[in-house]
């Protein structure tokens, strides 16, 4: 009789334990899943992050690139216009040149 009153509260026992390791991992999982659920939040919102990052830095670099390109545009116009008054430029220099030699001649 002392046995199976024993053996029914170890098997009662066996169940109650059971049952609470049942819930306690229950419990365990409900938490790695929110952790999970957190990890998985912050890892989209540092993609979008770094895709706003990328798309922004992809902007101001066309944006640098038209800019150089207009100061390149108008480097190269300034050069042109700067050919083309040249020849009247040295025209210039070499009128005074040769009048200067006039003038040095006339002296002597």
């Amino acid at each position: 009789m002392i046995l199976s009153i024993i053996g029914i509260v170890i098997g009662l026992l066996a169940i109650g334990l059971f049952f609470w390791l049942k819930k306690d991992h229950r419990m365990d999982n409900d938490l790695h899943e929110a952790e999970l659920t957190h990890t998985h939040q912050g890892m989209n919102a540092i993609m979008d992050d770094f895709n706003n990052y990328q798309v922004e830095t992809d902007r101001k670099i066309a944006e640098l690139e038209k800019q150089l390109e207009i100061k390149i545009n108008n480097a190269e116009r300034r050069m042109d216009r700067m050919n083309k008054s040249l020849p009247s430029i040295i025209g210039q220099v070499v009128g005074q040149i040769e009048f200067a030699q006039d003038t040095l001649k006339r002296k002597i």
